[in-house]
């Protein structure tokens, strides 16, 4: 027999998957929520290199621009019924208008070693304030760690002391805004981690 190619399907995951067999007993919801999570990373990326284009060029946006973030996602081929604008909409602006209005640089990668490097949302260093701001499309409940994590690589890639700055660090999710500004000491002991574990990795490596 000749079996069919499915080239177009390389790389690609179904909702229904052989390999994650638990739908064959979900109810009808689970079985929605299941089709919703599957683009949830999808529409999160889309989300922030929409935001990212905005934010860069000084385009704040107003209420009525809801279609317009909503004709992206279908663009990118977010389906609709997984798309809730009525929850994602107000905090993407605030988001976006906050990032445009504080100047901050989005989508900015922080480096201490090839184990711990990431990528900032917004961020801004001037006048010895620190902000970081993260957008989160998702539902469940953002830490404000990764944020920590975040400062402590500026901090280590830039050899900035955090007792001589300030810091502030947001996250936009779920119509709320959840702000911190961390002590000294938080951002020292974060930073102390990722160097410790850092060299932990290399010992591993080189003994290896």
């Amino acid at each position: 027999m000749i079996f069919e190619k499915h080239l177009e399907l390389r790389g690609k995951h179904a909702t229904l998957a052989p390999s994650q067999p638990h739908w064959l007993n979900y109810t009808d919801e689970q079985l929605f929520q299941k089709y919703v999570s599957q683009y949830a990373q999808s529409m999160g990326t889309s989300l922030h290199e929409l935001a990212e284009t905005l934010i860069r060029n000084n385009l704040k946006l107003k209420k009525g621009d809801k279609l317009t973030v909503l004709s992206h996602l279908l663009g990118d081929g977010i389906p609709r019924n997984v798309i809730d604008m009525d929850r994602l909409y107000n905090n993407f602006m605030n988001y976006v208008n906050d990032a445009i209005g504080f100047k901050l640089t989005p989508e900015q990668p922080l480096y201490y070693s090839p184990y711990c490097f990431g990528t900032a949302d917004a961020i801004s260093f001037r006048n010895n304030l620190l902000r970081i701001h993260d957008y989160k499309s998702g539902t469940h409940p953002a830490k404000i760690e990764q944020l920590l994590v975040y400062a402590a690589l500026f901090c280590l890639e830039y050899h900035v002391k955090p007792g001589e700055i300030d810091t502030e660090l947001r996250i936009y999710q779920n119509d709320e805004i959840l702000h911190h500004e961390p002590t000294a000491e938080e951002i020292l002991e974060t930073m102390d981690c990722i160097i410790r574990e850092c060299r932990a990795l290399e010992i591993a490596n080189e003994e290896g």
